[in-house]
């Protein structure tokens, strides 16, 4: 896809992906929730892209749906059947979030309301600036506060009580809040996030691009087993799996050399 509002910039096996539509705090229209779709969906296990970062150009990373283009198309006029298809299109870049191999850091900067707290949620790292503010903002449009995605991902990473808080009441929810519930990872300048991203990310190149792969497929099986038997199996699995082909050898090997490893598979 020719990308309009993405910016996508490959560094080695990272990809930074900047929404870019700053003038509108990158809120999102119909165009970027296609690129958006497009990028998530395309990710595959052979994809030279391992590591994605997500960040928001300007002073916002994602202020939720474009209300005002969304009113301007005529959403008034749209029948539910044409309704229900945008509402798939929009939570279906969540679930190509949560599916692709590749781990995705979020750089949350300002702003990430509704449909952008969802894409925050939906990463598997947070990392935010002291003045990111987060909210379900869908309750306070007339709509349900459970919407793609979040009602699934914020009771799992804070607790049942602060997420009927923040969902029933449309509530921001500061960094520094945000942080000591566990919800982000780490809060700083922007240079800085954009540093311990970058690092982050070396860190995990350091793996073998099966056992991250696994290992971010786990986490998130793991979230919903009913049984610690179940996760120890899928964890066995993934284990012997990893001792297969000649990556094993070569993450042991760069370990105890103490230097980066060289992976045959790209």
């Amino acid at each position: 896809m020719q990308y309009e509002h993405l910016e996508v910039n490959a560094d080695g096996a990272i990809a930074w992906v900047t929404l870019n539509r700053p003038e509108r705090l990158n809120a999102l229209n119909p165009r970027m929730i296609a690129e958006l779709g497009a990028f998530f969906g395309g990710l595959r296990a052979s994809s030279p892209v391992r590591v994605v970062i997500l960040r928001g150009a300007g002073r916002a990373f994602c202020a939720g749906l474009d209300l005002k283009e969304f009113q301007s198309e005529g959403a008034s006029k749209k029948s539910v059947g044409e309704m229900l298809e945008f509402q798939r299109k929009v939570r279906d870049i969540m679930i190509a979030m949560r599916r692709c191999p590749q781990p995705v850091i979020s750089i949350v900067n300002g702003s990430a309301s509704g449909g952008g707290f969802a894409l925050a949620l939906a990463s598997d790292i947070r990392l935010a600036t002291a003045d990111a503010r987060m909210n379900a903002s869908f309750i306070r449009l007339g709509l349900s506060g459970c919407d793609v995605g979040v009602s699934y991902f914020l009771p799992r990473m804070v607790g049942a009580s602060v997420a009927a808080e923040l969902m029933l009441t449309g509530r921001f929810l500061d960094a520094q809040r945000a942080l000591a519930l566990g919800l982000l990872s780490r809060i700083g300048t922007p240079e800085e996030l954009e540093a311990e991203a970058a690092a982050l990310a070396g860190e995990m190149l350091r793996a073998t691009p099966l056992g991250l792969q696994l290992t971010k497929d786990a986490l998130g099986i793991a979230i919903d087993a009913n049984s610690l038997e179940a996760v120890i199996a899928l964890e066995d699995r993934n284990q012997v799996l990893c001792t297969q082909g000649e990556d094993f050898g070569e993450g042991v090997a760069a370990f105890l050399e103490k230097r980066a490893p060289r992976y045959q598979t790209p």
